[in-house]
């Protein structure tokens, strides 16, 4: 049976090649803007480089103290975080950085804009980066404030050339400050904002203060359990401290700070009494939405011209027997093979688009590609696109009387 509806949606696509080249179009189209953006936001949610160790962490970005006419939301500043979250006893390790702020420097009158930021040792050893060459600075190096750096691989080509050998205890200066080169790591796209940079440096060469009181600061926090089972326990043990920190001004009388999973750490919005899980769900249906509802539309009215074109076939085969169960069957058979065709063809220019965007290199180191996440939600979306544009001309071919339909002969 499959086989013969088959043979028909073929010969029906061939019939009116121009209808069936606006479906493809508009089915393949809209699935090739809705993969390239799966693949976007897979990459942002899935790349685990350098944080291969992300079922075993919790991710702090700041805190939020509110009162009844004040509010003042801030990341964290050093005392906080060893005052109060460097008490839990779960957390085998802690890292903690800046995020990542801009300068300038200067190699033979070329002026290369870089970033920086500010970690301790713990930042080495429980995000995973490849070292290209060299190592990471250590506790002693950090607790002796040396003026010492990792440097990316990208920042490397920029400041000592494209052929350049080992620049390992070479020199590079950042914002009128000599920093000796201890590493080089492979380089981090910018929209991994929590791990990427172009150097690190200690946290204590910082020219900023880190020792004041305050609880607002330039820090965030990487929590390390033993283990993966141990997370809900580090998490409820965070939960319990957070509780018992005091106000830092009386004009507050209510702190919120949370120990979130990477996701979760992602999407927290600036109203830190709940996560932003939910409006980044909203957002990314109200985009699937807006994109798919014109083509379907589309693909609707093309489907119901279709119908009303074979009005006659339908006639005929409801004359000699066939129940509206079996045509709406067949119909929606039909449309889906349509939609499926358009998915291959929206698969071919996937690749080709996300080949063209990794070789423009738009956001430098992020390369997109397919994946079985990606080519899972083409599958639903193409089962999705077939069956929201195929029901309702289905339902009107059935509905279809067979005098009428006899007489459009």
């Amino acid at each position: 049976m499959l086989k013969n509806y088959f043979k028909i949606a073929i010969a029906v696509l061939k019939r009116r090649k121009f209808f069936t080249f606006i479906s493809l179009f508009g089915i393949s189209f809209t699935l090739t803007i809705l993969m390239v953006t799966a693949a976007f936001i897979d990459k942002l949610v899935n790349d685990n480089y350098p944080d291969r160790k992300r079922e075993r962490s919790l991710y702090i970005s700041g805190l939020e103290q509110r009162g009844k006419e004040s509010m003042n939301g801030s990341s964290l500043s050093y005392y906080f975080l060893t005052h109060f979250i460097g008490s839990i006893k779960t957390p085998v390790k802690m890292a903690f950085s800046t995020s990542s702020d801009g300068t300038n420097t200067y190699i033979n009158d070329k002026k290369i804009a870089i970033s920086y930021k500010y970690v301790n040792n713990e930042y080495w050893e429980i995000l995973e980066y490849d070292f290209l060459e060299g190592k990471a600075f250590t506790k002693q190096q950090i607790d002796n404030a040396e003026r010492v750096t990792v440097i990316s691989d990208d920042l490397k080509k920029a400041y000592f050339g494209v052929d350049a050998g080992p620049v390992v205890g070479k020199y590079i200066e950042a914002d009128n400050v000599k920093y000796r080169i201890s590493g080089v790591v492979k380089s981090v796209p910018s929209t991994a904002h929590k791990f990427f940079s172009d150097i690190y440096l200690p946290y204590t060469v910082s020219k900023s203060s880190y020792k004041n009181k305050d609880y607002g600061g330039p820090f965030s926090v990487i929590l390390l359990a033993a283990s993966k089972e141990d997370v809900p326990k580090m998490k409820k043990e965070f939960d319990q401290m957070a509780k018992k920190i005091p106000m830092s001004d009386k004009q507050y009388d209510h702190l919120n700070i949370h120990a979130d999973s990477y996701l979760e750490s992602y999407v927290r919005t600036g109203n830190e009494q709940r996560s932003g899980m939910a409006y980044a769900i909203i957002a990314l249906v109200s985009f699937g939405l807006l994109v798919t509802i014109l083509p379907t539309l589309n693909l609707v009215n093309i489907n119901i011209t279709r119908i009303m074109e074979r009005s006659s076939e339908i006639g005929v085969r409801k004359a000699f027997g066939a129940s509206s169960k079996t045509l709406v069957y067949q119909f929606i058979i039909e449309n889906m093979i349509l939609t499926f065709i358009g998915g291959i063809i929206g698969v071919v220019l996937s690749v080709i688009s996300l080949k063209l965007i990794n070789d423009a290199q738009l956001i430098a180191n992020l390369n997109l590609g397919l994946n079985f996440t990606v080519l899972f939600c083409a599958l639903i979306m193409c089962v999705f696109f077939g069956l929201l544009s195929g029901v309702y001309p289905a339902w009107r071919m059935s509905r279809l009387n067979v005098v009428t339909a006899l007489k459009a002969q």
